[in-house]
């Protein structure tokens, strides 16, 4: 569905504000490529905890922040918010199923994937482009998710690849 505004004259005051449905939004956004990230964390007991985020971010260099949105209705959301400390994960093409294991609700996500702690303990995954450690900075209202800002405390480019992708509601890649 194609929604065309008229330009905006500049002597006018703002168009009313048009909301656009939950389907037109998605295929909407559908149509911009992202990175696809684990956000990981360890619970006070040690249990590793973590979820699959496409909305992730450098926010700024100085101080050194990155952002990423998870959603309200995430049952995982509060237990890595819990942990204060947590780590990005930047997977790479070939992470396509350690992806989908950490996007399905009640899975037990860390089954079969190797990891190792990283200087905050939260799990940095195997095979992983590159992780950026973090301490919650801030959480920020995002409507129906939470915009959660995080202080870079670590990072390691840990190999070359090709980045995991997310378009147009599917996996791919971006070959350089």
């Amino acid at each position: 569905m194609t929604t065309a505004l008229a330009p905006a004259d500049p002597g006018s005051p703002a168009p009313p504000h048009r909301p656009a449905g939950g389907v037109d939004m998605r295929t909407a956004m559908s149509s911009f490529c992202t990175g696809v990230v684990l956000i990981t964390a360890l619970e006070p007991d040690g249990s590793p905890v973590g979820m699959a985020v496409q909305s992730f971010s450098s926010v700024s260099l100085d101080p050194p922040l990155i952002c990423f949105c998870p959603a309200r209705t995430s049952t995982t959301w509060p237990r890595i918010r819990a942990a204060g400390r947590f780590a990005v994960n930047i997977l790479g093409h070939d992470q396509q199923e350690v992806c989908r294991r950490f996007a399905m609700p009640g899975a037990d996500r860390f089954a079969g994937v190797d990891w190792t702690p990283g200087a905050s303990g939260a799990p940095l995954v195997a095979g992983a482009l590159a992780t950026v450690e973090c301490a919650l900075e801030a959480v920020l209202d995002g409507g129906d998710h939470a915009i959660a800002l995080g202080r870079v405390t670590g990072l390691d480019v840990r190999r070359e690849g090709e980045p995991l992708v997310f378009f147009r509601r599917g996996y791919g890649r971006v070959r350089r």
